[in-house]
């Protein structure tokens, strides 16, 4: 039988060889892997992940083999992936792939670490379940098109069956056992971006259920469960309910030559990748020009569609997380202090100077830069200055882009203010995990990352 997307998919995420992965493409999986780390610990004192992780103690076994981040205790896989998912989407610093407008790290890590602790897989196992992880995920994302996305949160979506490619590779399924995890997973897959409008917790129950339903769909293929053999483009399936431009050619296109995860970018600010081009592009003009806050009068942020859709809702922000996906709080913090961070969105988010600077900012949709979208995700911002000047600010690969990405030194250097912050873990503990992560091509058997208390 000639085989179909999801076969094909599906046969991919099982086969796929440490050996298949070309060096930078691996090296670049244990940078996703240290950025997932620092995000995880920063959640620590989100009440939405107190919530889930209360959730978990009183549901779950108080002992096991997989380790909870942010509290250090063990419990079995399935409860560790769904803290450790819901804590890293938290802060709004987890890695993101522009194509496909999808947050891999957050579903695929929370997955992997928890099921290698649990099988005692090594290093290299999971760093090649990660790949899979994340070349499936992503794939189905930009599968399931623009369209998707106005609606769905494709990080619970496209993430849960990324979860499952990730666990059912660890689970060492085989193509058939994978195809059928991928059934029962996107059956589960779910998200909706109404959470927005009414600053609602339900972004980390996203990649919670997410990582925890791909487990559980990987766990029940390998015991001869079914699942639907094209959930992602039968006639019943992800695109005919989801999606009305869904590609069924982008599943496939390149598989095993193309490597999706060396397109994915690290998030410098702490919010929404939709603010990041135009804060780029206002933090570029207010460096150059010397601008202070109040020396602006206006400014017109040109962007893509997706930023409308999911950015617009949010007009006036009452909570810290709501204010991450408010564009004029955004440009507001890079005008105030020339930075978007953890600390200044805690801190000053309904400032008086952050809420009278949100009023000068509107959002316009720009011909160019919504073409470009989403493989790119361009930068353009309009200022007006209280002297009469316009000013126009420009930014084609926002910071943490692959074409202008961070460092292992950067990358070490945001992890140590994301523990900071929370205090889930100190400054020798971050660092003692940091060699660990680093190592773990060479690591035999996959330990936790942190010293339990």
């Amino acid at each position: 039988m000639t085989n179909h997307p999801s076969q094909t998919l599906a046969s991919f995420a099982s086969s796929l060889r440490f050996e298949d992965i070309p060096e930078p493409v691996v090296r670049r999986a244990e940078d996703f892997l240290l950025d997932w780390f620092g995000s995880a610990l920063a959640g620590a004192n989100g009440l939405p992940v107190q919530a889930i992780d209360a959730f978990a103690a009183r549901m779950g076994p108080a002992t096991g083999p997989s380790e909870v981040l942010i509290t250090r205790r063990r419990t079995t896989p399935m409860f560790a992936a769904m803290v450790n998912a819901a804590s890293s989407h938290f802060a709004e610093q987890d890695d993101v792939h522009n194509g496909s407008v999808f947050h891999p790290g957050t579903v695929v890590f929370p997955t992997v670490l928890a099921v290698a602790q649990a099988l005692g897989s090594s290093g290299r196992e999971l760093l090649t379940a990660t790949v899979a992880g994340y070349e499936v995920g992503i794939r189905i994302g930009e599968f399931l098109g623009r369209s998707h996305y106005r609606v769905f949160h494709t990080t619970g979506t496209a993430g849960t069956v990324a979860a499952a490619a990730a666990a059912g590779h660890l689970l060492k399924l085989t193509p058939e056992q994978m195809l059928h995890a991928f059934g029962s997973a996107g059956t589960q897959a779910a998200g909706l971006w109404e959470f927005l409008r009414d600053a609602a917790d339900s972004k980390q129950l996203h990649a919670a259920k997410a990582a925890s339903d791909g487990l559980m769909s990987a766990y029940l293929a390998s015991a001869g469960f079914t699942g639907a053999r094209r959930i992602l483009e039968g006639e019943q399936g992800m695109a005919a309910g989801m999606s009305s431009d869904a590609d069924p050619a982008r599943l496939t296109n390149r598989l095993g030559d193309r490597w999706a995860m060396a397109e994915t970018s690290f998030k410098f600010h702490s919010c929404c990748r939709h603010t990041h081009p135009a804060a780029d592009a206002l933090l570029a003009i207010v460096t150059q020009h010397a601008l202070t806050a109040e020396q602006i009068v206006r400014v017109t942020a040109h962007v893509h569609q997706g930023a409308i859709d999911v950015l617009g809702p949010v007009s006036d922000p009452q909570t810290v997380h709501q204010a991450k996906f408010s564009m004029g709080t955004v440009l507001a913090m890079i005008a105030q202090f020339r930075r978007a961070g953890l600390e200044e969105f805690d801190t000053y988010f309904d400032d008086a100077r952050i809420t009278a600077f949100r009023a000068k900012v509107e959002m316009r949709l720009d011909t160019e830069v919504d073409q470009a979208y989403p493989v790119r995700w361009i930068g353009k911002v309009t200022v007006e200055t209280s002297d009469g000047r316009t000013l126009n600010g420009r930014v084609d690969e926002p910071k943490g882009d692959p074409g202008n990405t961070l460092s292992r030194e950067e990358l070490e250097q945001k992890a140590l203010r994301l523990a900071a912050f929370s205090g889930a873990a100190s400054v020798a503990e971050t660092q003692a995990a940091f060699n660990r992560i680093w190592a773990m091509a060479r690591c035999e058997k996959v330990e936790q990352l942190l010293t339990p208390v």
